[in-house]
């Protein structure tokens, strides 16, 4: 069977997150070695009560703290890829899995750029919109005519049902008028802390370039499948694909039809949350996808996939 990593991204995040699993040598020094990078305690962060765990600057780096934590505990028992996709945030982990990047750097990088997301799209600016069991033709083509109003874009595909647009307040609502005209009857909107994804967040593009470049990058040793293009990232790819993806849709489940294709039969979700297995679900029935978030599921997806 080949098995691919699935990775968290920004909104899987909850007070508690990695505390089950801590005991184990391996994640307790992934959370230290965040700490020590960081300046701050990762596991108060993401173990005790505040406010600043959904703040994105403090969201990223610790939802990649928390899986690639669980990946290093899912190599100890000898569970790897044979490739790897992320969510977004989760782009990092996959990279950190490939070896294409460290996990010292990845952590810095993604503190920086949850703060220049929050200085480019500040929590409560904008909004984002999830559009259910609309055609991708029809999100789009609302979208291009509600542009006249400012920016507003599909700016997730995660599975064919459900198509998430973002943008500008007055643009994204020009934009749900249009689609409740061409019959879209459910619309949920996000509680998310920016329109990410999106040509709002273009200046954040720009400073994440400028850090990317004093990174040196390795060639994945595994296929990492990018979100924005979902071709299989390389050395020389991945720092204008990591700027890109800032402000560019997320394609999620065309990215798991480039897995298939890949000969790819069985998933793991690696991180906080379950919400691409809940994906999966709408995506393809047929693939069994296991999860690693707590003891319980570690132990289950341990016992499965090690035949015990």
């Amino acid at each position: 069977m080949k098995t691919a990593f699935l990775f968290s991204g920004q909104g899987a995040q909850y007070q508690g997150m990695g505390q089950d699993l801590y005991h184990e040598p391996v994640v307790k020094q992934t959370f230290e070695e965040a700490s020590q990078i960081l300046g701050y305690d990762m596991a108060d962060l993401c173990f005790t009560e505040n406010q600043q765990l959904n703040q994105t600057t403090y969201t990223q780096p610790a939802i990649l703290t928390v899986s690639v934590a669980y990946y290093r505990l899912l190599q100890e028992q000898g569970i790897t890829p044979d490739a790897a996709l992320g969510l977004s945030l989760g782009e990092y982990s996959a990279l950190v899995a490939s070896e294409a990047l460290s996990f010292g750097e990845a952590v810095a990088l993604v503190a920086k750029r949850g703060a220049y997301m929050t200085e480019a799209a500040p929590t409560g600016s904008g909004k984002m919109v999830a559009v259910m069991n609309t055609p991708i033709e029809v999100i789009e083509a609302c979208c291009q005519e509600a542009s006249q109003f400012g920016i507003v874009s599909p700016a997730n595909y995660n599975t064919p049902q459900q198509i998430v647009i973002g943008g500008e307040v007055a643009a994204v609502e020009a934009a749900m008028t249009l689609l409740q005209e061409q019959g879209a009857k459910r619309m949920i909107p996000l509680n998310v802390s920016g329109p990410f994804h999106t040509g709002i967040l273009a200046p954040a593009a720009q400073k994440l370039a400028k850090e990317l470049k004093s990174i040196s990058f390795n060639e994945p040793k595994i296929p990492v499948i990018s979100n924005t293009t979902t071709e299989i990232m390389t050395k020389e790819t991945i720092p204008n694909l990591l700027e890109r993806q800032v402000k560019s849709p997320v394609r999620f489940y065309e990215s798991i039809e480039k897995l298939k294709s890949l000969g790819i039969d069985q998933m793991i979700e690696v991180g906080p949350g379950k919400v691409l297995s809940g994906f999966m679900k709408k995506i393809d029935k047929t693939i069994p996808v296991y999860r690693v978030e707590n003891q319980q599921t570690f132990e289950e997806t341990y016992q499965r996939l090690s035949g015990r």
